[in-house]
């Protein structure tokens, strides 16, 4: 009997360190204003990391207390932490979604208690429970990934045909679609005139996803991409939607010779300006990266926390664009900046994001 007892207090020990996130879990903070649940996908990419910690910074300096988590990129723990969060009390959850259409249930039950949700860079689909909506203009962002190319390969000067092989992002992540859409709507016409050729004939969003954004997953894909269709051929460009993904393009393109002066690398786009990608565009390897200061961005999440909470007016800049399915949710829309060699300095040093040191 008393085994038994003693085996169900480990399994409901366990199942409450599950929920609360383990290691995972950040909290501190006042609460003088309020209780803030915020649920991050995951900690593999730095950009995540430093999201997590501008928002708490901000919450906290306005009296808020905060309860951070991370998913580690598992819906199920992204589920369970956020149920987690309402039960410890929360007054409001700032979510990026692991998977964008997993957490209709769970958000049925923070509506239940009240809680407002905020979706934070990526739109949460397939609910009405979702109040407002912080992010950058997703498709503006492909546009200046694919602007990139077209400029440095000539394509508006008539230059061509270039061979190009097109990348996009996680399926479950509804910005994916925006930055692919953004890209082809500048790369389409040259791919449909035979001026950008696409070899491998992978052209749709099906086709080019790389779940969870993996740079592995993306290093594999064309290491097949290469062996299959460059063997006598040469890439000349590379859409890639995202530091991480265009990592792993790099080290297989280095892997089959090129990086050299009689085979450069070809154009290779990305987004974020992650630390190691900003390094590669300095050194000549990566080309481009779309810079997204998520300090601001931060800025934009609790402003629309403490508005909601103390009952003032949200604002927000775009009432059209992003349709969840059940309802379009009112957003803010911050400006992207691509970034390459040209400019990296004045964009993320001169900005404070890096300082010079962190850069060598």
């Amino acid at each position: 009997m008393k085994k038994g007892l003693t085996l169900m207090v480990v399994a409901a020990l366990v199942f409450v360190l599950a929920a609360c996130g383990g290691t995972n879990n950040e909290s501190g903070g006042s609460g003088e204003s309020g209780y803030v649940g915020i649920s991050m996908p995951t900690k593999s990419s730095e950009r995540w990391v430093g999201d997590g910690a501008n928002m708490v910074k901000e919450f906290q300096a306005l009296g808020y207390k905060t309860d951070l988590q991370y998913a580690e990129d598992v819906i199920e723990n992204q589920v369970s932490q956020i149920e987690n969060m309402i039960t410890k009390g929360v007054d409001i959850l700032v979510i990026a979604a692991v998977d964008g259409e997993s957490l209709s249930d769970v958000l049925a039950k923070a509506d239940k208690e009240g809680i407002k949700v905020i979706a934070y860079d990526r739109l949460i689909k397939k609910t009405e429970h979702v109040a407002y909506y912080a992010t950058f203009d997703n498709f503006k962002v492909g546009v200046q990934q694919g602007s990139y190319i077209e400029q440095a390969l000539g394509l508006k000067d008539g230059k061509g045909p270039f061979n190009i092989e097109l990348f996009a992002g996680s399926p479950d992540d509804n910005n994916a679609y925006f930055f692919f859409d953004g890209a082809m709507s500048i790369l389409k016409p040259y791919i449909d005139s035979g001026k950008l050729v696409v070899r491998s004939k992978q052209t749709t969003m099906d086709q080019v996803a790389t779940l969870r954004w993996d740079g592995s997953l993306a290093q594999s894909r064309m290491d097949n991409l290469l062996s299959a269709n460059y063997a006598n051929e040469r890439v000349d460009a590379v859409l890639s939607p995202y530091d991480g993904i265009s990592i792993g393009i790099l080290s297989s393109l280095k892997g089959v010779g090129y990086g050299t002066g009689s085979n450069p690398l070809p154009v290779v786009t990305g987004q974020d300006a992650e630390l190691a990608s900003v390094k590669s565009i300095i050194a000549g390897e990566q080309t481009q990266t779309v810079f997204k200061d998520t300090r601001e961005l931060a800025k934009v999440a609790v402003s629309m926390v403490d508005n909601v909470l103390k009952g003032t007016e949200v604002k927000v800049n775009d009432t059209e664009t992003y349709d969840n399915g059940v309802k379009v949710v009112p957003s803010f829309l911050l400006e992207p900046v691509s970034v390459d060699k040209t400019n990296y300095k004045e964009a993320v040093v001169d900005t404070g994001y890096y300082t010079e040191d962190q850069l060598k």
